[in-house]
């Protein structure tokens, strides 16, 4: 089924939900895991820092933490007989959701395993959904993995979303 799963991470809780369902589908499937994080330093420039003090010291900073979230999740997922490669991406000023899609065809991914952070009203409005950008503009399977507190909403045909731990095997 999959050999190539990607999965972009950035260390927060539903990055760490998709890290989690990948190294499931992952075993069941004998895939191997990419491991994305994608540093945009426009989020760590706010205009106070000298050139000298953004090359050395913001700079090396947030690359460091950015390896150090890599190599913890990689660690994770090798104990677990998870084979995994990582890759650590420096934006320019593009969007992150192209970055993934252009680095999961590139490097022939089967699937793209994404944690969404469930922004809804003014929030997604103001600060955008890479995750549905991704599950938009990709040219291969997507799975979103939604935030623990969310509930799905009823859907009118009656049909129901359920978490992979709800699910039973046919009797």
């Amino acid at each position: 089924m999959y050999q190539h799963i990607l999965v972009p991470i950035d260390g927060s809780t539903t990055s760490e939900r998709a890290v989690t369902e990948a190294t499931a589908m992952a075993k069941l499937c004998s895939a191997r895991v990419r491991l994305l994080h994608i540093v945009d330093m426009g989020e760590y420039v706010y205009g106070y820092e000298t050139p000298h003090s953004y090359i050395s010291q913001t700079r090396p900073q947030v690359l460091a933490a950015a390896r150090q979230l890599l190599q913890r999740t990689r660690s994770e997922l090798e104990a677990k007989g998870v084979p995994v490669d990582i890759d650590l991406c420096e934006s320019t000023g593009a969007y992150v959701s192209d970055i993934i899609v252009d680095h999961a065809v590139h490097w022939g991914a089967d699937l793209i395993v994404l944690g969404t952070h469930g922004r809804r009203g003014i929030d997604r409005i103001l600060m955008g959904s890479d995750a549905e950008r991704v599950a938009r503009m990709s040219p291969l399977p997507v799975l979103l993995i939604k935030p623990a507190h969310m509930q799905s909403a009823p859907h009118p045909s009656g049909m129901r979303t359920i978490a992979c731990d709800e699910m039973q095997d046919p009797v």
